[in-house]
């Protein structure tokens, strides 16, 4: 098959899916929820897994229907992908490493819950390793790749002082303290740098670029 089809076909399925994950989830969270209607939706657009599904499965999106133009060219671009492929694996590395082991979702979650953290993390890397062009990956994009958490990480912060709801365990400030929430965000962003530096590493050598830059 040839290269450009097995590319679009990967771009297919992970936004497919991603699409499929996202709004599964936002279905199941409703049936469930005791919250009104517009709380639910601002509990379920705090989830970074959620915000980064969603991420991914628009990048494919625009990537797909719009290939051309100045937009379709910033999707292209190393730097665009490569800082995707960060934002998603933090959300399998996260979830398995430390959230997984503290509920056992059943039936549709489960599937809903392994979409998320487990097949659009790992088909999105595969995209990555296969589809996209690493030659162009330089060590002085990483600080901005810290953009997008960042201001997560403050509108967090600043809708939990409001509402009470931090919707992860390791920056809940009602039960830690603002010290050990900032310190747990500290450590997660020493965690976004490290993945940063994997991509970028990997994608030079897999292009063949060692240069210093």
């Amino acid at each position: 098959m040839d290269h450009q089809i097995k590319k679009r076909w990967l771009v297919v399925t992970v936004t497919v899916i991603a699409w499929f994950a996202v709004i599964l989830q936002l279905y199941l969270m409703l049936l469930n929820t005791k919250n009104p209607i517009g709380e639910t939706l601002l509990r379920f657009f705090s989830y970074y897994t959620i915000l980064t599904n969603l991420l991914v499965a628009l990048y494919g999106t625009l990537l797909l229907v719009m290939p051309s133009g100045r937009l379709g060219s910033l999707l292209r671009q190393p730097g665009t992908a490569t800082a995707i492929a960060v934002y998603i694996t933090i959300v399998g590395l996260v979830y398995n490493l430390v959230l997984r082991r503290l509920w056992s979702p059943e039936g549709w979650q489960w599937l809903v819950d392994e979409l998320l953290h487990v097949g659009v993390p790992l088909l999105f890397i595969l995209y990555w390793l296969v589809g996209v062009s690493k030659s162009a990956l330089r060590w002085k994009q990483i600080p901005g790749w810290l953009t997008y958490p960042a201001v997560y990480a403050i509108c967090i912060f600043l809708r939990g002082a409001q509402s009470g709801f931090y919707p992860y365990p390791f920056i809940d400030v009602t039960v830690l303290g603002y010290p050990r929430a900032l310190l747990n965000s500290i450590v997660l962003t020493g965690g976004f740098l490290l993945v940063s530096a994997v991509f970028v590493g990997l994608g030079r050598r897999l292009s063949g670029t060692e240069r210093s830059v």
